[in-house]
């Protein structure tokens, strides 16, 4: 990648088919990881669990990527070079398919014995799996064209992840319930085997396809980083990933963001069951709104990324986010779920397209207004009542949207070839979303569900002060996203 062919405006042009090929394996963990939230309901019914226990689905998940990323660690530091730059990029992400899928092969006897411990066992291996393919997907994805629009591209991959987010509550919820009209308590646990296997087949089919595919399997991070850093010619050369503090600071904000995102998520059924009396066969369409929500602002922030005219990205600006949108209210529709109380949700994303105009492609100003925005709707949902507080929870994926790219790019900017080691580090730290999630549903438990949404305030609050420290830390270093930006957008 260090020999990358600069085009006409003098911008490294992106590599489409190859980006295209890898983002693939973003939706996977994006199907997966919102059809957790339809595993959750159904499990507390049929074991019989607290809310604080039903969370065990997203800890054991979650956790994965936190042993995944300390193997790799391990490894690294046992074999004295980082484990991917021996191995290749590509090879780490076929490698990791093929440990996610043997993940869901636990799912038969899981389901055929009904065992709850069997069942997030096979969860935790696909996390295993899905922790090594994070920690090669992201930087390819950053460094597949300039290192401008990297946070940008990152969030067109991330896009795709939320278009399994919104149709995978959907369909794990008709594989378990069959018909909307069949009752939770009614919900067949051996159903769930079939999905997981077909999900098994395809880790297995994606495996071979990339492997032949023009996905690279070496990259230059050294290169990378010292044009991040050539306006100040500052790049810093430490031992340690853990000597820059954008990273340490990132590997916190990291932990906070997944686990806010997790959270909303996996306790909204809950919520609305209690509050707004929706059955579990009921709260799907819920569940893809708020992860849809994830895909909408994603497919917003990713019009950076495409090589098109000021003016286009303009209108690009206000088409995606209602494209995405509308890709939610066809799979519901299809799904023969009644769409038209959404409807309304329309001008809430028209305030989310107003906060992305605002950020102007700067990552760290992004993530400060989209935090802003994030208390804002949890303060909203927490203290109002019906559809109102249902829309303002379902709209913290909004403005989670963009927060994953936003942290990651800021966390291994100028760290060169530390930036595996990075990436790594962050990965494990997606162990957030498990914890959070419990310590949400375990308040939950003690001073009821709509207050318990105040753990998501603390953890946005975090992000806002990372967005402003991080700033002036990257200025030290001569990385300026300011100024970045203000290049990038001439072109």
């Amino acid at each position: 990648m260090s020999n990358q062919t600069k085009n006409a405006t003098g911008s490294i042009p992106t590599n489409y088919g190859a980006l295209g090929t890898l983002v693939t394996v973003f939706f996977f963990w994006g199907f997966v990881a919102a059809s957790n939230d339809i595993l959750i309901p159904v499990f507390k019914n049929t074991f019989h669990l607290s809310q604080s226990k039903s969370q065990l689905v997203s800890v054991s998940f979650y956790v994965a990527y936190t042993v995944g990323s300390l193997i790799y660690f391990g490894i690294s530091k046992i074999i004295g070079i980082d484990l991917l730059n021996r191995i290749g990029y590509k090879n780490g992400i076929v490698i990791g398919l093929i440990i996610s899928a043997i993940g869901t092969l636990l799912f038969y006897p899981a389901a055929n014995t009904s065992s709850f411990p069997l069942m997030i066992s096979g969860l935790f291996i696909v996390g295993l799996g899905f922790s090594l393919q994070q920690i090669a997907a992201n930087p390819l994805a950053i460094v597949m064209g300039d290192p401008k629009t990297g946070s940008q591209r990152l969030t067109m991959a991330g896009g795709v992840n939320n278009f399994g987010t919104t149709i995978g509550p959907l369909l794990v919820s008709f594989a378990i319930f069959g018909s909307v009209a069949a009752g939770a308590n009614n919900a067949s646990i051996e159903s769930v085997k079939v999905p997981y296997l077909i999900l098994g087949l395809a880790f297995i089919l994606v495996a071979v396809f990339l492997k032949f595919s023009s996905v690279p399997n070496k990259i230059d991070l050294e290169n990378v980083a010292q044009k991040e850093a050539e306006e100040g010619n500052k790049l810093f050369h430490k031992k340690s990933a853990f000597q820059y503090p954008q990273l340490v600071m990132g590997m916190i904000a990291i932990f906070v963001y997944v686990g806010v995102e997790v959270a909303t998520a996996s306790n909204l059924p809950a919520y609305l069951e209690k509050h707004l009396s929706v059955p579990t066969e009921k709260v799907a369409p819920y569940i893809s709104l708020y992860w849809a929500s994830l895909m909408i602002g994603r497919w917003t922030g990713a019009v950076g990324a495409f090589d098109v005219s000021k003016g286009m990205k303009q209108i690009l600006n206000f088409l995606m986010p209602y494209l995405a949108f509308a890709v939610f209210l066809l799979v519901n529709s299809i799904a023969q779920h009644d769409v038209t109380q959404f409807y309304v949700y329309a001008f809430i994303i028209a305030g989310m397209i107003v906060c992305d105009i605002l950020s102007k492609g700067n990552p760290a100003r992004m993530l400060l207004i989209f935090s802003a925005m994030g208390i804002t709707a949890l303060l909203i949902g927490i203290f109002s009542s019906g559809m109102t507080s249902a829309f303002a929870f379902t709209s913290v994926g909004l403005f989670c949207s963009t927060l994953w790219p936003c942290i990651f790019t800021i966390a291994v900017a100028g760290l060169g070839k530390h930036t595996n080691q990075g990436s790594s580090l962050l990965i494990m730290m997606i162990m957030g979303g498990g914890f959070v999630s419990w310590i949400q549903g375990a308040l939950a438990d003690s001073i009821g569900i709509q207050y318990s949404y105040v753990v998501g305030i603390v953890c946005f609050a975090y992000l806002a002060f990372y967005a402003i420290r991080a700033k002036s830390v990257l200025k030290s270093q001569g990385i300026d996203f300011d100024k970045l930006n203000a290049e990038n957008s001439g072109h």
